[in-house]
C-alpha cells in the first residue's frame, strides 16, 4: 500500500512551488549553494567548514558546532524553537526538491504548533500534505514515497497518536532497508509534539521513545534548544536512515540566538552543557532544564555537577558519556520517560556494560512514575522529575 500510494506523489519532488517548474534548476541551485558553502568555509568568517559540505551523511564535527554557536554570539538571529524547526524546513525545501511535509492539518493551518506555518503558500499543496486523520496510512504513505526517492518528513499532531502508526515505524521504516536486501533505503523523518505538557491528559502526554527505541534501523533524537532543533532537523532530513525527531510540547517557546550561516547537528553526539567534576548528569529534551535549575543549587551547596544532554537516544554516544565518566566517576540519569523500559534503562545498562570499571557509586535514575499521567496540576507535577529530586539524589551519589 505504501509503496503504491506514493506513485501518485511522486510528482512532488518536481514540484519545489506552487509555480510551475522544472526539478533541474532547484537541484542545479542546490549544487551551487552547496558549493558556495564550501568556497566560504575556506576562506569566510565564522564560516562552519565541513558541516555546510555534507549532503546526505548528517554528520557534523564538534568543531563545527562550537564554530557556528560562537558565530551566533556576534549575529544571528533570534528564534523560538519552533520557528527554528520552520527555518529548516523551509530552508531544505529550498535546496532539495524532494523533501516533502505531510500530515494532519500540516497545511494551511501550518501545524499544531505552527512549525509549518506558510510553508503550503511557499511550496504548493502537493509539497506540504494535508491529509486526513488516519497516521497509519500516511505514515505508510511517507515510507512508500521514501522508497520511491522523495525525503518525507511526517508530523504527528501529537506523538501519541503515532502509536496507530507502529507498524509503519517498526515493520516498514525501521526493516525495509535491510528486508529489501539493500534495494531500498527510507529517508524519512517522523517528528512531532509529545511530553507531559500543562494538563494535556494521559493520552497527549505520551513519552513514546521507550517505545520505539527497540526497533532495528531507527535512529532517535530529541531537540532540547532552538540551535539543536534546526541542527537536528536539517540533519535528519539528509539522512539517509528513518529519523525519528523528539520535540518537547512546553519548549516550542524558548528563544535564542541562532547563526544566520548554515550549519547542521551530529545526529549520533551527546551536547555537553556545563562542565563539572563531581558528577555526571546525563538528560535529554525538557529534562534538561530542571537539571540546569538544580544545577545552581548544587553549585551553592559546593558541589560541581557535569551535565550531558545526550541528544541521541538511538544509539548514545559513549564517546562523549565515557569520557565523563571516566573524569567524575558517579552518574545520575535523569529523564521524564517513564521508568520501566525507559531510555534511562538502555542507558543505564550500556554504561555498566562499558564503564563499570570507572565507577565509584551505584547509578542514580530518576523518572517519571509507571502511572498514566494525571490531568490535576499537582498530580501531573507528582509523576515528572522535579529540580529537588535531582538536588536530593546527587547529595546522595556524592556521600
Amino acid at each position: 500500500m505504501a509503496a503504491a500510494a506514493s506513485s501518485a506523489l511522486h510528482a512532488v519532488g518536481a514540484v519545489a512551488s506552487a509555480k510551475p517548474r522544472s526539478a533541474a534548476p532547484a537541484v542545479a541551485r542546490r549544487r551551487s549553494v552547496r558549493v558556495a558553502a564550501g568556497a566560504a568555509a575556506k576562506g569566510g568568517p565564522g564560516s562552519s567548514g565541513r558541516g555546510r559540505l555534507v549532503a546526505r551523511n548528517a554528520v557534523a564535527a564538534k568543531a563545527d558546532e562550537a564554530a557556528a554557536a560562537a558565530g551566533s554570539k556576534s549575529g544571528g538571529h533570534e528564534l523560538l524553537l519552533f520557528e527554528a524547526l520552520r527555518e529548516a524546513l523551509i530552508e531544505e525545501m529550498n535546496l532539495d526538491p524532494t523533501v516533502c511535509v505531510m500530515g494532519e492539518d500540516v497545511g494551511h493551518y501550518g501545524g499544531s504548533y505552527k512549525v509549518t506555518k506558510g510553508l503550503a503558500e511557499m511550496f504548493g499543496d502537493l509539497r506540504v500534505l494535508d491529509t486526513p486523520i488516519a497516521e497509519n496510512s500516511f505514515t505508510g504513505m511517507g515510507v512508500g514515497a521514501a522508497m520511491k526517492g522523495l525525503r518525507p518528513v511526517v508530523e504527528g499532531m501529537n506523538m501519541g497518536f503515532l502509536l496507530l502508526a507502529y507498524n509503519q515505524i517498526s515493520n516498514n521504516c525501521g526493516m525495509l532497508h535491510y528486508t529489501s536486501g539493500g534495494q531500498f533505503k527510507i529517508p524519512i523523518v517522523i517528528r512531532g509534539p509529545g511530553g507531559v505538557g500543562r494538563q494535556l491528559g494521559a493520552e497527549h502526554s505520551q513519552r513514546l521513545e521507550s517505545y520505539f527505541q527497540s526497533i532495528p534501523g531507527l535512529q532517535m533524537v530529541a531537540c532540547s534548544t532552538p540551535y539543536n532543533a534546526k541542527g537536528l532537523m536539517k540533519a535528519a532530513i539528509r539522512s539517509e536512515n528513518p529519523v525519528v525527531l523528539f520535540e518537547h510540547v512546553l519548549l516550542y517557546n524558548l528563544k535564542e540566538k541562532i547563526p544566520d550561516e548554515e550549519y547542521i547537528c551530529c545526529l549520533e553526539e551527546a551536547e555537553m552543557v556545563r562542565p563539572g567534576e563531581h558528577v555526571t548528569i546525563l538528560t535529554y529534551s525538557r529534562m534538561r532544564y530542571h537539571v540546569m535549575q538544580a544545577a545552581k543549587t548544587l553549585v551553592n551547596k559546593g558541589y560541581d555537577p557535569e551535565v550531558i544532554d545526550i541528544r541521541s537516544l538511538k544509539p548514545f554516544d559513549l564517546h562523549t558519556i565515557g569520557n565523563s565518566i571516566k573524569k567524575t566517576h558517579r552518574v545520575l540519569i535523569v529523564e521524564e520517560c517513564m521508568r520501566t523500559g525507559g531510555i534511562g534503562a538502555s542507558l543505564r545498562s550500556a554504561i555498566i556494560d562499558n564503564f563499570w570499571d570507572y565507577l565509584d557509586a551505584p547509578i542514580m535514575c530518576l523518572s517519571s512514575q509507571d502511572v498514566p499521567t494525571p490531568y490535576a496540576a499537582t498530580l501531573e507535577d507528582a509523576t515528572v522529575v522535579q529540580p529537588a529530586q535531582i538536588v536530593a539524589a546527587v547529595e546522595q551519589i556524592c556521600q
